[in-house]
């Protein structure tokens, strides 16, 4: 095949978008990095719950035929890099049918905490393999044999689908010592020496508390987490001020209103400690909260103290990315489809893509049309997303073009879109003519941040990277790839499975 023949045969689109528009289809390897990191299987604009679920289920079992050993790389990145937890459950579920051995193996690294082995074990349910046999029953004991008091009153939550009790039950592990059978007795309702497991213990007796101060008081002696402590009594602005002390990072900014409802907020020494919380380095760093909740906390929050600590802290949370060399054109889609999270993620990424350039950057806004968003280095990334909107349809190929004919020369060129072209030129024409007039050598990064399967770009281009997802790795994985790494996907392959996993119960619940 002749080399020209060989670049304009890729150029042909392969099929089409959920708009009908043509699009191309990349690797399946590809399709299943951005399932896994986008597609949280709840409604999008062109596509409904039980379609996403579906077209998941069939790529889950695609993949446990013709690649496994990827599968099970991806379903470990996804969890713990992508800070995922359905898609990766859902398709460790499908690979314990394929290969038991690579299940086996990552079951540690994927079920992580005991909401995820009850989401596990639903979907196993679901998919009608019942308790799923002796592969999957020895790995939910090696699961059971960690569980601390910690995970048993904060998990546990009998009546609402299978509870740590019920995993006992299905199991049978066996216990190590006394205090873990007084603590499997006590999951699966039977009578149990609580003085054993004194965490458990104070939850009992706050069951039973008459007075907020006796409230406090065994919050305080059992260490007791807000999230058990609010499904057992009602707080007052005493009891909520004791939780707001020991709450991680994560799980304050999703409770900022019910505080501010409270009253806890008006108080000025609670104030000044929610901010410092929310503007410590170290623990923001810690709690790895994804970009987009703060997002969502700033529009929901009134009090201008916490939205001015939202400002700081999603500066803090990029802070520590290296710097972007180079020239660079940051395109962000505005389209219709992109209304609500889409654009909320996308808008924070862009703009902070736009200060790791120090300046060195364009920032355009795009539908059919093309808008300088006349960026600022010195406002804070959330004021300036807040003040971007969707609206209009979609042409992908609009901003490079206008690149080209303003013979703007930049090195790389990144687009946040969800790829739904719906008019003009197509993106990858585009961004051949723009190679071909002013910069043969420019990278492309599309940032991909839905779930739907057709793509812009044909497989063939060495210098186009996909990235799929909205963690914080997404915005390295471009720094890296400026300086030469490979795809994401070859990122996937390199990993190294090692059979076994840590729990870790801090900032792993993201999705």
């Amino acid at each position: 095949m002749s080399i020209a023949k060989k670049l304009f045969a890729a150029m042909k689109p392969t099929t089409t978008n959920r708009e009908g528009f043509p699009a191309y289809i990349r690797s399946a390897e590809e399709q299943y990095v951005q399932t896994l990191v986008t597609n949280t299987v709840g409604n999008t604009f062109y596509a409904d719950q039980q379609e996403l679920l579906q077209e998941a289920e069939a790529l889950h079992c695609e993949m446990a035929e013709s690649n496994p050993q990827f599968m099970a790389k991806a379903l470990v990145f996804a969890r713990n890099e992508g800070y995922m937890r359905l898609q990766p459950l859902f398709g460790l579920a499908v690979l314990s049918v394929y290969r038991p051995d690579l299940f086996s193996k990552i079951f540690l690294q994927v079920v992580r905490i005991p909401s995820d082995l009850s989401d596990f074990l639903t979907i196993l349910s679901g998919m009608g393999r019942g308790q799923g046999g002796r592969a999957v029953k020895r790995q939910v004991n090696r699961f059971l044999a960690n569980v601390t008091e910690y995970w048993a009153i904060k998990y546990n939550g009998r009546g609402r689908g299978y509870s740590l009790g019920d995993a006992i039950a299905t199991a049978h592990p066996k216990p190590a010592d006394l205090k873990q059978q007084a603590l499997f007795r006590y999951l699966r309702g039977q009578e149990a020496n609580l003085s054993l497991i004194p965490q458990v213990e104070g939850l009992e007796y706050l069951k039973r508390a008459k007075t907020e101060v006796e409230q406090v008081y065994w919050i305080e002696a059992g260490r007791l987490p807000h999230e058990v402590v609010t499904g057992v009594i009602k707080p007052t602005k005493l009891v909520w001020e004791q939780l707001m002390e020991q709450m991680p990072t994560f799980a304050l900014l999703r409770n900022l209103n019910a505080l501010d409802r409270a009253g806890v907020l008006q108080d000025r020494y609670c104030l000044d400690r929610v901010v410092n919380r929310l503007t410590d380095p170290r623990a923001l760093a810690k709690s790895r909260i994804l970009p987009f909740r703060f997002a969502t906390a700033y529009r929901q929050v009134k009090q201008e103290a916490i939205r001015d600590a939202l400002r700081v802290a999603v500066e803090y949370t990029f802070s520590n990315l290296p710097d972007l060399e180079g020239r660079t054109a940051i395109f962000l889609d505005i389209s219709g489809s992109m209304e609500g999270q889409y654009l909320q993620t996308g808008s924070v990424f862009a703009l902070a893509l736009y200060k790791k350039t120090q300046g060195s950057s364009l920032f355009w806004l795009f539908d059919t049309t093309v808008e300088d968003a006349k960026p600022s280095r010195v406002d804070s990334i959330l004021t300036q997303a807040d003040r971007i909107r969707a609206r209009g349809g979609t042409d992908t190929g609009a901003p490079v073009r206008k690149l080209r004919t303003e013979r703007e020369h930049v090195d790389q060129i990144i687009i946040i879109t969800d790829e739904q072209q719906n008019y003009g030129s197509p993106f990858y024409v585009e961004l051949a003519k723009y190679r071909s007039k002013v910069n043969r050598d420019v990278k492309a990064f599309i940032i991909d941040i839905s779930p739907y399967r057709s793509s812009m770009v044909p497989p063939l281009d060495a210098n186009t990277f996909y990235i799929y997802g909205w963690s914080e790795t997404v915005l390295g994985y471009i720094t890296q790839a400026t300086k030469g790494y490979g795809s994401m996907v070859e990122r996937i392959e390199a990993i190294e499975l090692e059979a076994g996993g840590q729990h870790n119960d801090s900032g792993s619940d993201k999705e």
